[in-house]
C-alpha cells in the first residue's frame, strides 16, 4: 500500500519510523521469553519474531492528532481505555476482480471500538456507509491533491479524499472522540481472518439464498468461514429488510458471535494462540504505525477479555432514512448521537433497552441467620451497593455480545 505522507493541519503522515535495532531486539526477546514461559513452546519465539516483521512491513504511517501512542510495556492487559477505527474497503488492487471492479475505493465499513478506562464496558459503533456527514479538508497522499471541506456527503467518500487518515479525521469530527489507532481491511483480508479463527457460528431464523452475495445457508446455526463468512457479511438481499442498514445488523451478529467464540474457546488465556491470531490480523489488515506493535495489539485483546459480554454493546450510529432532502441516504439523529457519544467519552455504560422491573431491594438486606444464630458483621462496614444499571438510550439499534438472537431473513 502506498505510504501516507505528512499533511499539515489534518493528521500527521510521515515516513515509517524505525525503532533502534537494539530496542526492537530486546522487545522481541522479552516477548518471546514470556510466550515460552506461558505456552511452553520454543517455536513461539520464532513465530513472534516473524509476526513483528509482518506488522512493521504491513503498517500505515499515520500518527493521528499528535496522540501519545507509545506501546505499553510488557504483555499485560492494556492499562487504560482506547479507541480504534476499523475500516473496510470495497476495492483493493491486491484482491483483483474477484469481488467486482470499481472505479474508486470507498470506506463502506466503518467500525469504531471504544474500551472504557476501567475495562468494565466497551462499545462498538457501526457507522452506515450512506450516513451524510460533514467532511474536513483532506490531502491525497499520492497525488498531493487537496480536497476542500464538504458540508454534507456520505461518509464512505472519505477514503477517496485522502485515504485512511482522512477517514479517521472525518470520524473524529463526527463523534468528537480522539482516535489514535486505526486499521484498513479488504474483502480478501476478511476471508483470511475468518479462516484464522476457525469459523464463527451464525444463526438464521429461516433459510437464506442470496445469489448476488453468493450466500446460501439453512435455517438455524451454521459455522461460517472464508468466502461464506464474507458472503454473510456482504449480503443485503438475504437478511433483514434488504437494506444496507440490515447488513450492519448481520455484521453485529457476526462480531458478537466471534467474541463469544474466542472467549469460550480459551483464546484470551492461550498466549501463543493469541499471538498466532494477531499474526493473521497483521497479515490481513494494514495497521496504523501507532497500532503496529506486538505488545500493543495483545494487551488490547487482553483488555477485552476483562469485559462481561453483556457490557460489550454493538450499536448502529443513530440515523434516519426519511429525510426528503437526502433520499436513499441516512441522516444523523443528532440529539441521540450526541447523547450516546457523550456517554462514550465519559466511559458511562448504557443499554439499548430498559431493564425489566424488579421487586429486588436496591441495597443488600440483613445477613442470613446460620444454625448458630445471626452472622456477625463489621458494624463499621458500609452496606453493599449493587452495580448500577446502565441507562437505556431509546432509539438505538444493536445488540450485546451475549445476545444469541438469530438474524431475521428478508421476506421477498
Amino acid at each position: 500500500m502506498t505510504e501516507l505522507q505528512h499533511t499539515t493541519g489534518i493528521a500527521r503522515h510521515g515516513r515509517l519510523k524505525r525503532s533502534h535495532a537494539a530496542t526492537g531486539l530486546l522487545r522481541v526477546v522479552a516477548l518471546g521469553l514470556a510466550v515460552i514461559l506461558v505456552g511452553g513452546a520454543a517455536i513461539a519465539a520464532f513465530a513472534l519474531w516473524q509476526f513483528s516483521r509482518t506488522v512493521a512491513a504491513n503498517s500505515i504511517d499515520i500518527d493521528i492528532d499528535d496522540a501519545d501512542v507509545a506501546p505499553p510495556p510488557g504483555i499485560g492487559s492494556y492499562e487504560s481505555g482506547f479507541n480504534i477505527l476499523i475500516v473496510g474497503v470495497d476495492n483493493d488492487s491486491a484482491q483483483g476482480a474477484a469481488y467486482g471492479v470499481r472505479e474508486t475505493t470507498l470506506n463502506d465499513v466503518n467500525i469504531l471500538v471504544h474500551v472504557s478506562a476501567d475495562h468494565a464496558n466497551a462499545v462498538v459503533v457501526s457507522i452506515p456507509r450512506d450516513l451524510v456527514v460533514a467532511h474536513p479538508e483532506c490531502t491525497d497522499a499520492t497525488t498531493g491533491e487537496v480536497y476542500r471541506e464538504l458540508g454534507a456527503a456520505p461518509v464512505n467518500e472519505a477514503m477517496g479524499r485522502g485515504g485512511l487518515p482522512c477517514v479517521v479525521t472525518t470520524v473524529e469530527e463526527l463523534t468528537g472522540l480522539d482516535i489514535p489507532y486505526a486499521g484498513l481491511a479488504s474483502f480478501a483480508g476478511v476471508v483470511r481472518l475468518s479462516d484464522a479463527v476457525g469459523g464463527v457460528p451464525v444463526c438464521l431464523s429461516e433459510p437464506v439464498d442470496d445469489p448476488k452475495a453468493g450466500l446460501s445457508l439453512p435455517a438455524g446455526t451454521s459455522i461460517v468461514s472464508g468466502a461464506t463468512a464474507l458472503a454473510f457479511l456482504r449480503s443485503r438481499h438475504g437478511v433483514g429488510d434488504g437494506s444496507d442498514l440490515a447488513r450492519i445488523s448481520s455484521q453485529q451478529l457476526y462480531l458478537a458471535s466471534l467474541m463469544r467464540t474466542v472467549r469460550g474457546d480459551g483464546t484470551f488465556t492461550d498466549l501463543p494462540r493469541l499471538y498466532a491470531l494477531a499474526n493473521a490480523a497483521a497479515s490481513s489488515i494494514s495497521l496504523s504505525t501507532s497500532l503496529a506493535h506486538t505488545d500493543t495489539m495483545v494487551s488490547m485483546a487482553l483488555a477485552l477479555a476483562d469485559i462481561d459480554l453483556d457490557r460489550l454493546v454493538f450499536v448502529q450510529y443513530p440515523g434516519t432514512t426519511e429525510d426528503p432532502d437526502f433520499p436513499g441516504k441516512v441522516v444523523p439523529l443528532q440529539g441521540l448521537a450526541d447523547t450516546m457519544f457523550a456517554k462514550i467519552a465519559a466511559d458511562e455504560p448504557f443499554s439499548l433497552t430498559a431493564a425489566p422491573p424488579t421487586d429486588e431491594p436496591l441495597v443488600a438486606g440483613p445477613p442470613a441467620e446460620s444454625p448458630e444464630g445471626p452472622v456477625k458483621t463489621d458494624a463499621a462496614a458500609p452496606p453493599a451497593t449493587p452495580t448500577p444499571t446502565p441507562e437505556a438510550l431509546d432509539g438505538l439499534t444493536g445488540r450485546t455480545a451475549d445476545d444469541e438472537t438469530c438474524a431475521q431473513v428478508a421476506n421477498d
